[in-house]
């Protein structure tokens, strides 16, 4: 098992110039990191990649964003451009040396606006004819595709575990799997353990996010449970922090953290890595 840090907690969007972030990473622990990536042309692949192996350091995953202009279930215009930034994104993948590429690709983030029962069916099959094009790409280029479902207040497409294993039963694709993130589990889940034993051989990474987005282990998670999950399912991928604060005030919006959470995002990063390996190893 890997441990990793998202960028979004220090960046955004991320470039070039963050790589300087790596050598702090490395002291305090981390075997990886995950390279938010909100524009493609934001950074040079190459250069991350020297730069993440310079530092002992590996990229654990690609996370993918989503504002309103790439939505799987939007115009066709924002469905071609998901399609055509999934793609890119497979191919930054290869670069950084990692086999993820993962997020809430189904649709722009926030949107959140239930529609009748008709109308949410036809986006469940338009949503499912993309990711099958998706994951065809992921699969030629050996690429595992991580569906995360988000909690109600940022989608009212896809939010449990259950959801996202009909979806994958309905792709068919080896290339598609789940990412499970704590946070929103934490609200749409009755049981998150029994929903990660449920997922079993379908879960492809894990997202550590405390139950109020601060640092893990000083929330309400139950992380003994979590942790005897992820070892019944025989989980050995990355478990990366994903958590906010109001540094990044263009992330700080956007999952709205309207309140200091934490003394520092460098608390939230060693402390939290620190009672990760302890709980989950």
């Amino acid at each position: 098992m890997k441990f990793g840090i998202n960028t979004f907690l220090f960046a955004s969007p991320f470039t070039n110039r963050h790589t300087r972030l790596f050598r702090q990473f490395k002291t305090w622990g981390f075997d990886g990191v995950e390279i938010a990536v909100e524009n493609p042309a934001d950074f040079d692949p190459a250069f991350v990649r020297a730069q993440l192996d310079r530092h002992g350091l590996v990229c654990t995953s690609v996370c993918a964003c989503f504002p309103p202009s790439r939505d799987l279930r939007g115009t066709k215009a924002q469905q071609q451009a998901t399609i055509v930034y999934m793609q890119r994104l497979v191919d930054i993948a290869g670069v950084l040396g990692t086999d993820i590429v993962m997020g809430p690709l189904y649709s722009a983030t926030g949107r959140a606006d239930a529609v009748p029962a008709a109308a949410y069916r036809q986006q469940w099959r338009t949503v499912r004819a993309h990711l099958k094009t998706i994951c065809a790409y992921a699969e030629a280029h050996g690429k595992i595709i991580c569906l995360e479902p988000l909690n109600r207040f940022e989608t009212d497409f896809l939010n449990t575990v259950d959801q996202g294993l009909q979806m994958i039963r309905e792709v068919k694709s080896p290339a598609l799997k789940l990412l499970l993130d704590t946070f929103h589990m934490n609200i749409e889940e009755k049981n998150p353990a029994d929903a990660i034993r449920r997922a079993g051989p379908h879960v492809g990474h894990i997202h550590a996010s405390a139950s109020d987005r601060g640092t893990p282990g000083n929330d309400n998670v139950d992380w003994p449970r979590i942790a005897t999950a992820l070892k019944d399912i025989r989980y050995d991928g990355a478990v990366v922090i994903e958590s906010f604060t109001q540094d990044v005030k263009v992330i700080a919006r956007a999952a709205a953290i309207w309140r200091k959470i934490e003394p520092s995002r460098a608390d939230i990063a060693s402390k939290g890595l620190a009672f990760l390996k302890k709980t989950l190893k």
